[in-house]
This record gives structure tokens, sequence and C-alpha cells, in this order.
């Protein structure tokens, strides 16, 4: 009797078995989500070295990639190059999603990240270049343990798109398109879960941020949309 109701045992077997078969595609997908958090969060940690503060591995005078009068780059080193390169490709034609006779234009988002590049963070190296590793620097430690993970799949939005943006398909240096597409892929799919509730320290916090709120906490429920 299950409920009230009698059945026979061939039937709760079959119900074993459906109740067994559905588990595991949910907690596959829980392992997955996880897996893609700490992956994720890794792959910004990796991006801490080349480009350590306070000098970002610039050049002392921290002067930046240009373009010869042939077009070819002037690289410098470290921070200083890409945020040059980036500037130089601002000014040149620039597609996304590119096969061999289509793809969508994005020159004019290309070239307001110029605008910001030339007059924001250009000028201001010195100082923005601790902005841009220390976001990398959260992003590691926000999905690697699962802290605010929402948050951090928010600022890797941000990152990526910047870096779609700046760099995705440019032919010098090459860089693959898709691999910044499939980061900007996955902090979506971070920002939307929220796995650090699945697995890590959201999972933790959760509940007192929601007994807080429960009380009228405004800072609590604030950082629960965080989390």
């Amino acid at each position: 009797m299950i409920d009230g109701t009698i059945v026979a045992p061939g039937d709760q077997r079959e119900r074993r078995i459906t109740a067994s078969e559905s588990a595991v595609p949910t907690w596959l997908s829980k392992a997955i989500l996880v897996i893609a958090r700490i992956v994720l969060g890794y792959l910004f940690f990796t991006q801490l070295f080349w480009k350590p503060p306070p000098s970002f591995h610039c050049a002392p005078d921290f002067h930046f990639t240009t373009a010869n009068a042939n077009g070819s780059l002037a690289r410098t080193t470290g921070l200083c190059d890409w945020v040059g390169i980036e500037s130089v490709w601002a000014k040149r034609p620039h597609t996304i999603l590119r096969t061999e006779n289509i793809g969508i234009p994005i020159g004019w988002a290309a070239q307001a990240n110029g605008v910001f590049i030339d007059h924001v963070v250009k000028p201001n190296i010195r100082w923005f270049g601790w902005v841009i590793w220390g976001s990398e620097a959260f992003i590691f430690v926000s999905l690697f343990f699962g802290l605010f993970s929402r948050l951090g799949g928010l600022v890797a939005i941000i990152m990526a798109t910047q870096l779609l943006v700046g760099l995705a398909g440019i032919t010098d240096p090459y860089e693959w398109e898709w691999s910044y597409n499939l980061i900007l892929l996955l902090a979506i799919i971070v920002f939307v879960a929220a796995p650090g509730r699945i697995f890590g320290l959201d999972a933790r916090l959760r509940p007192r941020l929601l007994a807080a709120a429960a009380h009228g906490n405004r800072v609590a429920r604030i950082v629960l949309l965080l989390t």
C-alpha cells in the first residue's frame, strides 16, 4: 500500500526504478555546474601571474603596444602590451561568429571599447591595472570557493565581454575567437545557476542570510542576491 492505495509489487519496483533514474541527471547536472564554476575560477587564477602588480610586467615607462606606419604591431610587455593591442584593433574592422562568408560586425562596440581604453585605462594604468588584476583575483576566489558565486559570475561576464569585444578573432596576434565566446557562455551559466549554493561557501552562508532577511534585515536581502 502506498499513500492508501494498494499496488502490486511490480508497480513498487517500477516506482523505485523511476525515482532512481530521475535522480541521476539531477546529481549529474549539479556536479557539472560545480565543476564549471571551479574551472572558470581557475582559468582566471592562471591569468594573475603574467601581469602581477605593481608593474603588471609593463616596461618601466608603462608605454603601450602601438601600430607602425605599415600596420604591424610594435609590441611591449605585460598588461601594457594587451591594452595597446586592444586599442589598435579598436580602429580596425572587427567581426565575430565568422564563417567564410558571414559574421556579426562589432566595430561599433570595439570602437567604444577603444575610447574607454584610450581615455580611461591607458592614462591611469598604474592604478587601473589594480582594478583589472583585482577583478580577476576576485573572480577566482568567488568561483573557486563558491563564495558570492552569483556576483563572481557577473564580474566574469563583464570581464569576458570586454575581452571578447577587444580581442576575439583578431589576427595580429592571432586570437581564437571561440575561446572568448566559450568563456562568456560559461560565465553566463555560472551567473544564472549560482552553483556556490550547491557545493560551496554560499551553501553555508545562505541559511543565516535567509534567517536574517526573514527578520527584516535589508542588508541580508541584498547579500542574498549575490550568492
